[in-house]
């Protein structure tokens, strides 16, 4: 159900948009009776505890939490998912996009636990851990039995404290031992340059910095001389659905971002927030099958408005918003709760975005063609003082919009208009 690409000693959650709940959100019900149907899951712990031999393996915890995951897993929708409390804290930290530890990407190969890539200027790479490491223990204790997720709990750690880390070298016999003081790691989710006059931006992933991290690049761009953006978006995962709203609207003048339809069918949009300071650059976002969720978000709504070109290949066709709700023990839900279309109404899930320009090119060829792509634009001296908007090429936010809405959709949609603290 989870699809995980190496930790950054956090979780990195493959397409996804997840949207807190926020003020209009329905309230779970408390103490509401449950259908008949659910008899038997009492029923099941009674005969347990009466019957099973080994009664020390009753874990009431363990067992709930397995109840609870079943529960999820029996939608078959690979987006609701069940969150343990460690793993939710670790994806709390991805999305916040800062934590604490040592700076490492991990993942587990045949069982064997082993760094990826130590992120730039982190203590990790300052202690020279190196792609390809295995690690063999952590602070004294055999990593053979470790799950992803426990060992990313053990080496990560307040910063100023230490971790002593054991790796063995691919082509050594004999592993060495390396202490590693942590330190605040910040996970970057817009990293940019320039290409002669044309700025490249690549997003990785929509945290909640993003929004602001791009608009900070975009005027380091147009201060330099910029006249254009490629704006990358391949294998971009998704993320926090705010994100991505801030990130259209750097590059939108006005109009809608996305259309959310609820649980009730009702239908609301979420507008453009104005100000944008992209919004006369050139533009043209590379995307491809690993584009998705809040990066299709984005793209649609810049190929809806004629705002972009799409380039490169289809997208991956996630079209639905899961709401995150916390439970007491500190585990959470990822419910399927809203799905989206693009400004004129296009549905995504399982469809996904056509490209306007088809392309096999890969890495930096495709940056390549869509440099110069965007400098042939320049040379036309083609200006984007503003853009059409008309009744059939945008929906609008107003309050007829806001009163047609049932009260959890209002609530997202005075989130995003930044009405109520995010959670």
């Amino acid at each position: 159900m989870w699809i995980t690409r190496g930790f950054v000693l956090a979780i990195l959650v493959v397409c996804c948009i997840l949207a807190p709940c926020v003020q209009g959100c329905k309230p779970a019900a408390q103490n509401a009776e449950l259908p008949p149907e659910f008899d038997i899951v009492t029923q099941t712990w009674q005969l347990l505890k009466q019957d099973y031999i080994d009664k020390d393996k009753l874990d009431p915890k363990k067992l709930s939490q397995g109840a609870v995951r079943g529960m999820l897993e029996s939608l078959d929708d690979p987006y609701s998912a069940y969150v343990e409390p460690e793993i939710r804290q670790l994806e709390l930290s991805d999305f916040e996009g800062k934590f604490e530890g040592i700076g490492a990407e991990i993942t587990l190969r045949d069982k064997q636990l082993m760094i990826v890539t130590p992120l730039s200027n982190s203590p990790a790479e300052k202690a020279g851990l190196k792609p390809g490491d295995k690690i063999v223990k952590i602070n004294g204790e055999p990593t053979s039995k470790m799950s992803l997720v426990e060992a990313t709990l053990k080496i990560r750690g307040p910063k100023g404290t230490a971790v002593n880390l054991t790796i063995l070298r691919e082509g050594d016999t004999e592993p060495f031992d390396v202490m590693i003081v942590r330190d605040e790691i910040k996970l970057e989710s817009v990293v940019y340059e320039m290409r002669k006059d044309i700025g490249y931006v690549k997003i990785t992933r929509f945290q909640k910095s993003t929004g602001k991290d791009l608009r900070n690049a975009l005027k380091d761009i147009i201060g330099r001389g910029g006249q254009g953006i490629v704006l990358d978006l391949r294998n971009n995962p998704g993320g926090v659905l705010e994100a991505a709203v801030d990130v259209a609207s750097e590059f939108l003048v006005m109009g809608t971002v996305a259309q959310v339809v609820d649980s009730e069918g009702k239908q609301s949009f979420i507008p453009v927030k104005p100000g944008g300071v992209g919004t006369k650059l050139h533009l043209i976002v590379l995307v491809n099958h690993g584009s998705a969720s809040a990066s299709e978000i984005v793209a649609g709504a810049l190929q809806d408005y004629g705002r972009a070109k799409l380039a490169g290949n289809k997208t991956f066709g996630k079209g639905s918003v899961q709401m995150v709700r916390e439970l007491k023990d500190g585990s959470a839900l990822h419910i399927t709760a809203y799905r989206w279309l693009t400004p004129h109404g296009r549905p995504i899930d399982g469809v996904g975005l056509s490209p306007d320009f088809t392309l096999d090119l890969e890495g930096e060829q495709l940056i390549d063609w869509a440099v110069d792509y965007l400098e042939n634009l320049v040379k036309t001296d083609y200006r984007i003082d503003t853009y059409s908007l008309t009744k059939d090429r945008a929906l609008f936010y107003s309050p007829h919009h806001v009163t047609s809405l049932s009260k959890g959709s209002r609530g997202l949609l005075n989130w995003f208009a930044g009405r109520s603290q995010s959670g």
